[in-house]
């Protein structure tokens, strides 16, 4: 099973940008369709982003689209999220998600459709 560790959450000003990095070992990342989730304090663990195995195909939710990108880069075992336009909403722990094999991103917007998942990076966006 594959491991994932995500870097980049930290306090950032509303309009401000980061990008999040999500390290996965134990396993080719190639082998996986990836996935980015957030929870916030109080609420359910809800889709923000996928990309294929090959990273020529991805989704985002409609609450993040055209603000965040999700990019891969499978020689480094790495999957990105850049996040610009930043708003106070968007604060939550933002999580990392594998499942092995290629599927049609626009059908793997579930929790429950991914099956390895890191521990989590926090991000707060101050107003």
């Amino acid at each position: 099973q594959v491991q994932l560790v995500e870097f980049g959450g930290r306090l950032v000003q509303a309009g401000g940008s980061l990008r999040l990095s999500c390290v996965a070992s134990g396993r080719p990342l190639s082998s996986y369709t990836m996935g980015w989730f957030r929870q916030a304090p109080g609420k359910e663990r809800e889709f923000v982003a996928n990309i294929n195995w090959s990273g020529n195909s991805t989704y985002c939710a409609d609450s993040v689209k055209g603000r965040f990108t999700v990019s891969r880069d499978n020689a480094k075992n790495s999957v990105y999220l850049q996040m610009n336009s930043l708003k106070p909403e968007d604060t939550a722990a933002y999580y990392c998600a594998a499942r092995r094999g290629r599927f049609a991103v626009a059908t793997m917007v579930l929790s429950t459709d991914f099956e390895s998942w890191g521990q989590g990076t926090q991000v707060t966006v101050s107003s």
